[in-house]
């Protein structure tokens, strides 16, 4: 608190030196009203427009922000100026009178103008907008920045007659005065240009926002001051354009996310090309019918007015539709979808073609950073591809392919964005990350595949050595046994054959088991159908639900992938209903009509609202998708649980089952 208190105390000093900036302006216009014409102040000088309006936007900067550098350098330049523009007059009027001080306010008329004039134009750019240099090797550039005012003072105070009057404004012209001077005071220019260029490229896109919205009016104020030397006009804009600075400064430094820069300028380049159009099409109509209608100079006016007046609109959508290009790029959507749609074709995986899309919708967008989420079949982010910083508040658009959510779309932008780009560009998005996710489930599924491959090679690899082989070699060595001992005592060898036989059996079950684990013998045995009235049979056996099982079209002739992912789904949907739906009937419909569709319902007590998918629920849509398929799991109609597959039957590799052969074991 007291340190707060303490760096507020000088700002208590901003308002008061505004109003004496601005008192003394008006003191010195009230006296120059007394002076003889050639010697009276014009009311246009630059340095009156300086004290009235920077002076007091610098004050009302201090109220808020005491600390702020470039407000204390706007307050001394504006300050500054009304001492210069008192002296002017005061000077005359002094000398004229014979009062003392005429020399010392003769001599501030002749040199103080550089004060204010170098002070915003070589050591404003270097510490706007923070009040800080973009590096420290520039703080030699600030020091001759600084210095610059002591050397003209110096000069004009050794060769006042360097100074001319243009317009009854103070002129420094550098053509008259010492190269080394004039060297110092453009070389420090273009250093001070260079850090301004090097801050907009390092910093973030809020601070080149602060910096267009001075840059822009600096630019313009050069360009009218430049035509004012040719034109009457160009002094009246002139001070307009220095009066606009110091509010563009105050906007730059506490709205600039409220008022868009890129507004004002594409405003004002498309009505200034209006009025070089318009102009143009006027006078070449005037002077064109003139010629043609000599005696009829009204009638050549009224034409012009005319043709001038009919081509305002098409020519200013034109010049709009032109500007917006220039300062924002290709606004048309589809255009900008199909330029997206051309660079995700050179792709190589879904990987690279996100990043395109991230790249393509930032640059589209014009924002500070977007990121696309990829989410996966239980709504979890899956996959996120991000380009740039998304900000405090990033707007998100719904990715939804065919009614289905897929991912999310975020970026972060400054203004209101384009809202049928954003849209246009999330319909492309939505199929682009619909892929994604298909190409992730794919991977997924081969990686699940191959792991499955591999965990039963091990199974059987480990059933084999370590169960079937022992037992083989066990039942040599009874073999052999039984053979010894038959010759030397035959009533031994029964007991030997009857461990031989017991033996045998369970060689002979383990190797079933064997066998029903890489596919279930009830297909074999009854077909899928059958199978599966088998499976509901065991469900409905104690307190378990009935099970009925409907059936429409021939199931014989299925593919061997069809059939036993359609029963482990259905073995699996009605494990969960007996486990845990509290059902007393299911029913199971198997349908074959180009696909097999699968269907188990049951009138149990349903899902929890926030039940996630276990490893029973993921087994399923995972034998529904390695063979191109898909599964369901959701409420039914009437309450209860209804598990839906579809399940593709025309599987190339995977070859037909043909029959029901019997295993002999």
């Amino acid at each position: 608190m007291v340190t707060e208190e303490r760096e507020g105390r000088p700002a208590r000093f901003a308002v008061p030196l505004a109003l004496a900036a601005i008192g003394a302006v008006l003191a010195a216009l009230v006296v120059g009203r007394w002076l003889p014409e050639p010697r009276r102040l014009v009311w246009w000088h630059p340095e009156i427009v300086i004290a009235l309006f920077w002076s007091p936007v610098a004050a009302l900067l201090l109220r808020h922000r005491p600390r702020l550098r470039v407000a204390w350098l706007m307050l001394a330049c504006g300050v500054s100026a009304a001492v210069y523009v008192l002296a002017l007059n005061l000077g005359p009027l002094f000398e004229i009178n014979g009062w003392p001080g005429t020399g010392l306010l003769n001599w501030l008329g002749v040199w103080l103008w550089a004060v204010d004039t170098f002070g915003l134009t070589l050591v404003l750019p270097l510490i706007f907008p923070d009040g800080r240099l973009v590096s420290a090797w520039f703080r030699p550039v600030l020091a001759m920045a600084c210095a610059v005012p002591l050397i003209v003072c110096v000069h004009l105070t050794i060769d006042p007659d360097a100074r001319r009057w243009h317009n009854g404004v103070s002129v420094y012209p550098f053509q008259d005065i010492p190269l080394a001077i004039s060297a110092t005071i453009l070389g420090t220019l273009a250093l001070a240009l260079l850090s301004v260029v090097l801050r907009f490229l390092r910093s973030s896109p809020d601070v080149r926002r602060q910096i267009a919205w001075v840059v822009y009016p600096g630019v313009l104020a050069q360009a009218v001051i430049y035509v004012g030397e040719t034109t009457p006009i160009g002094d009246p804009f002139r001070n307009l354009v220095i009066a606009a600075i110091p509010i563009c400064i105050a906007i730059a430094i506490t709205r600039y996310r409220l008022y868009d820069i890129d507004l004002v300028v594409s405003r004002t380049l498309v009505y200034a090309g209006l009025v070089v159009v318009i102009t143009g099409v006027y006078f070449a109509l005037v002077a064109l019918v003139s010629k043609v209608v000599a005696p009829h100079g009204p009638l050549s006016g009224l034409l012009g007015a005319i043709a001038a007046g009919a081509v305002f609109e098409p020519a200013r959508r034109r010049l709009q539709r032109a500007v917006d290009r220039l300062i924002h790029g290709e606004r048309d959507p589809y255009r900008i979808a199909d330029r997206l749609n051309r660079q995700l074709q050179t792709t190589s995986d879904p990987a690279a073609a996100l990043a395109t899309a991230v790249s393509v919708v930032r640059e589209a967008l014009r924002a500070s950073g977007v990121r696309i989420e990829v989410l996966d079949r239980d709504g979890r982010t899956a996959t996120i591809s991000e380009e740039g910083r998304l900000g405090d508040a990033p707007q998100l658009i719904p990715l939804v392919w065919h009614g289905e959510p897929v991912g999310r779309l975020l970026f972060g932008v400054h203004r209101a964005p384009d809202a049928r780009l954003a849209q246009v560009l999330a319909r492309n998005l939505a199929e682009l990350t619909s892929s994604a996710r298909l190409a992730a489930d794919v991977q997924r599924s081969r990686e699940r595949i191959l792991r499955t491959r591999e965990e039963e090679r091990r199974r059987l690899r480990r059933d084999l050595h370590d169960g079937l082989g022992p037992t083989l070699a066990s039942l040599a060595m009874t073999v052999d046994a039984a053979r010894i001992t038959l010759k030397s005592d035959p009533a031994a060898v029964d007991a030997l054959l009857e461990e031989l036989r017991t033996t045998m059996g369970r060689t002979i079950g383990d190797i079933r088991e064997l066998v029903y684990g890489l596919r279930p013998p009830a297909l074999d045995d009854l077909g899928l159908a059958g199978a599966i009235k088998a499976l509901g049979g065991v469900v409905a056996t104690g307190d378990g639900p009935a099970v009925d099982v409907q059936v429409e079209g021939d199931l014989d002739k299925l593919p061997a992938a069809a059939e036993v992912a359609a029963y482990r789904i259905v073995q699996e949907a009605l494990t969960n209903v007996y486990r845990h739906a509290q059902a007393g009937n299911a029913v199971v419909r198997l349908s074959l009509n180009g696909d097999l569709h699968v269907c188990v319902g049951d009138d149990g007590v349903g899902m929890a609202a926030d039940a996630r998918s276990g490893v029973g629920m993921s087994s399923m849509q995972e034998r529904a998708t390695e063979i191109g398929g898909s599964c369901t799991v959701g409420p039914g109609p009437e309450g209860g649980t209804v598990v839906r597959a579809r399940l593709p039957v025309n599987i190339s590799g995977n070859g037909g089952h043909n029959g029901h052969s019997r295993e002999v074991a």
